[in-house]
């Protein structure tokens, strides 16, 4: 039987590399700082992070991945070295990069690297020439599936082998945003705003609404009613068996900035599908329950992407979330009884009644959804919680104040 691919998780805080583990990904990538795509629209990891997080991930038995994928300014150059030498200490499995400065680096200091989306390889002379920095290679985003298994046919073909010796993998993704940017290369923002899409830092100008004004009767038009720079979300759930069978070595989920919730559920769905694949049992109906899991979380709607041919992209109706269900947040965790396997949780807002969902993220749990079949507060049985109540339930690991509290609703 044919070896399963591996599959690549996104995490941006400690709660969602937890939510990774727990979703058995095969791997996570993060980034640091500022040199990494990530930085307006998230808190970075620091340097002194590394540590801890690789030792989370040996101890879960999974391979982590430092992203360093911006464009390197002068300036940037003591910062990236510091990085690269806590990297090399703490044997973080390999660095993510495009930029020839951080390639070089790696090089010289025998740093495994991945080649990222933002070098837009898009044909195999461009995988010979990275040959001689990385093993594994991060496609364009605007191949086709056909275009993608051409290359990965010749790799094997022409036995194309990267600086460890072995055969180059090949990586894409398949699930998460998409910039209408080829390979999210954008300037738009950069240009309306002096904010470096490539340096992290993009505003995200195209997921805004605009009109279009006829210049000469002033009218305003809606072009079909839809956000026409910004594309539905990646997402290839449902075509996964096509996507494994055009020869990718891994798969990459998209999504950082995303919260523990997203990154759980989303792994966890392709974590199963690729399993249904290997063994057989791949169907419409695990599809269509993926599907629906899928759109709990956050998303702008979804499509295949390229992969299968499309010229044209789909494009978001609306310019927020289309999740499903909505997390509001209810409190945060206050103590924990470890004999009796019961966590405390203290009411900040809003109020929760028996019978509610809720949602826990913390760096011990990653995201653990429960429903509230009673309600101890404050010591006794009642039906309702409201703000300053104490409420206490059963809860598999330990507590802290870090620990956040989400009632979950349905959306409609």
């Amino acid at each position: 039987m044919q070896k399963q691919v591996s599959l690549l998780a996104p995490v941006g805080s400690f709660e969602s590399l937890q939510a990774a583990i727990n979703s058995k990904a095969d791997a996570v990538y993060f980034g640091v700082e500022q040199l990494n795509m990530r930085t307006r629209s998230s808190y970075p990891f620091s340097i002194k992070d590394l540590k801890q997080i690789k030792s989370i991930c040996k101890k879960a038995g999974i391979r982590c991945y430092l992203t360093l994928n911006t464009v390197m300014y002068e300036h940037d150059m003591q910062l990236l070295r510091n990085i690269l030498k806590e990297t090399q200490k703490q044997k973080i499995d390999a660095v993510i990069a495009s930029d020839f400065a951080v390639l070089e680096l790696c090089r010289q200091m025998n740093i495994p690297v991945h080649i990222s989306t933002q070098a837009n390889i898009s044909n195999l002379e461009s995988v010979i020439f990275f040959s001689k920095y990385a093993d594994v290679m991060v496609l364009a985003r605007e191949l086709t599936l056909v275009q993608v298994k051409k290359i990965t046919d010749a790799i094997k073909r022409k036995k194309i082998k990267g600086p460890s010796g072995e055969l180059v993998q090949i990586e894409i993704f398949i699930h998460g945003a998409l910039c209408m940017a080829i390979s999210g290369k954008c300037y738009l923002s950069l240009h309306a705003q002096n904010a470096s899409a490539n340096r992290g830092a993009c505003v995200q100008n195209c997921r805004r609404a605009y009109e279009v004004t006829d210049k000469v009767s002033g009218e305003a038009l809606v072009i079909e009613n839809e956000y026409i720079m910004s594309p539905k979300d990646l997402c290839t759930i449902d075509i996964l068996d096509q996507v494994i069978a055009s020869g990718v070595a891994v798969l990459k989920i998209e999504g950082r900035t995303k919260g523990a919730d997203y990154v759980q559920t989303v792994t966890n769905c392709y974590r199963e599908a690729i399993e249904a694949v290997h063994y057989g049992t791949y169907n419409a109906h695990k599809i269509e329950q993926w599907k629906k899991q899928l759109a709990t979380v956050y998303n702008r709607g979804f499509w295949e992407g390229y992969y299968l041919g499309r010229k044209m992209g789909e494009w978001t109706p609306h310019p927020g979330s289309a999740a499903t269900e909505k997390k509001i947040y209810i409190g945060k965790g206050s103590k924990y009884y470890p004999k009796i396997g019961v966590g405390e949780f203290i009411i900040e807002s809003g109020k929760l009644k028996t019978g509610d969902h809720i949602m826990i993220t913390s760096t011990h749990c990653g995201m653990v959804k429960e429903k509230l079949n009673s309600l101890i507060v404050n010591g006794s049985e009642q039906t309702t919680a409201e703000k300053g109540d104490k409420i206490t339930f059963p809860f598999a690991t330990k507590v802290t104040a870090s620990d956040k509290m989400y009632k979950i609703i349905a959306d409609g």
